[in-house]
């Protein structure tokens, strides 16, 4: 009987201390599951590779292949060569976009378009230029303009003028602005004029895209930036704010709109406080209920004992 009893009192302590260790998970700070990494790039919010993670604004838009990070939009895949938190940017490379060393055309560049509904959230940055090549005289970047005044221009310092230093062009004998011969091979605008880099709409050959990490300008055409430097913006970010500050990581419900804060094994509309208040309900619950186990086996201990 006594044998019986020293059983029946272990496992009811094995209970007592299984039930204390699930009341204290419950207040446990949570673990950030959406940060994650591919290769030597962070991918945190408002980006994740993690489905129903970050912010839905940049959802579907990151892919790790092979330690490769990718960013994918209407207009194709790019590699992202770094994500700039402190700037909120990011600088994607397009291998068939042309630099100072090669001119690449045959259309074969991505060019550069979002879908309407990411445009709040990512665009080129203001000093990136997109230098456009082998446009058509019919191309709609000509059309309304008389051809002294066409809507090519530098953006921050750099332009075809520049571009046309480069060694690559040595093949193709490139023709000025203005020289009365047809459009030039090359007309440089920033994004913000047209809106899309779509090479089969403008009818162009082929594109560039450089920018520049101001104040820091290397002269000349050799010392320039080739890539896509995309700014993104999270507008009205205290839900997510208010999310972290409580422990918790920034995702988004299964509709791919609505805003959650990721809790652990449970999910808020607001932020991880009401997730712990509902767990710590649920604690009191358990513990009353433990305390009257606990005040049943002293009972049953003293009727056998007298």
């Amino acid at each position: 009987m006594t044998t019986l009893l020293l059983v029946f009192f272990t496992t009811t302590q094995l209970f007592a201390l299984t039930s204390l260790a699930l009341l204290v998970s419950g207040r446990a700070v949570h673990v950030n599951t959406c940060r994650s990494y591919c290769g030597n790039i962070t991918i945190d919010y408002p980006f994740a590779l993690r489905s129903g993670c970050g912010h839905p604004g940049f959802r579907d838009l990151l892919f790790c292949m092979n330690d490769v990070l990718m960013f994918h939009i209407t207009s194709g895949s790019y590699r992202v060569l770094d994500i700039d938190y402190a700037y909120q940017a990011l600088t994607l490379d397009d291998p068939h976009m042309s630099t100072c060393e090669s001119i690449v055309l045959g259309g074969k560049g991505n060019g550069f378009a979002i879908e309407h509904w990411r445009a709040p959230y990512l665009n080129p940055a203001a000093d990136n230029v997109f230098m456009l090549l082998g446009c058509s005289a019919q191309s709609p970047l000509f059309q309304g303009f008389p051809s002294k005044h066409l809507p090519c221009r530098n953006v921050s310092g750099m332009g075809c003028e520049e571009y046309y230093w480069c060694s690559a062009w040595g093949v193709f004998g490139p023709k000025k602005l203005g020289s009365g011969t047809g459009p030039p091979e090359c007309c440089a605008v920033p994004f913000e004029a047209i809106k899309a880099i779509n090479l089969t709409r403008l009818e162009c050959e082929g594109y560039s895209s450089a920018y520049s990490l101001a104040p820091l300008r290397e002269i000349g055409p050799g010392g320039w930036s080739y890539g896509i430097r995309v700014r993104y913006s999270v507008q009205g970010n205290e839900f997510c704010r208010a999310c972290e500050a409580t422990g918790g990581a920034c995702g988004y419900g299964s509709d791919g709109v609505r805003e959650l804060c990721l809790c652990g094994s449970s999910n808020s509309t607001s932020n991880c406080d009401s997730v712990k208040s509902s767990s710590s309900k649920v604690g009191r619950s358990l513990a009353n209920t433990l305390a009257g186990i606990l005040g049943c086996i002293v009972t049953w201990r003293k009727m056998h004992q007298t």
